[in-house]
């Protein structure tokens, strides 16, 4: 079951909860007042899905200029 991290949209109390992705957004803890989901960061992404992240950073320019010409 995956972590999402909440902000209250009152407080801005930062809170995480565990569950489904379907459930519904919890009350905040602190105040009672409505949550939304809080994106900080970038997730990491590991195994078979993280080819498509390798690709594209052998993709990047290696002089800076937009050429391929470094090693």
């Amino acid at each position: 079951m995956p972590t999402y991290d909440f902000r209250c949209k009152h407080c801005e109390l930062h809170n995480e909860v565990q569950q489904s992705m379907s459930a519904s957004t919890p009350a905040c803890p602190g105040c009672g007042g409505g949550m939304e989901r809080w994106f900080h960061t970038a997730p990491v992404v590991h195994g078979v899905a993280s080819s498509g992240r390798e690709q594209a950073i052998r993709s990047l320019p290696q002089c800076g200029k937009g050429c391929r010409c470094c090693p």
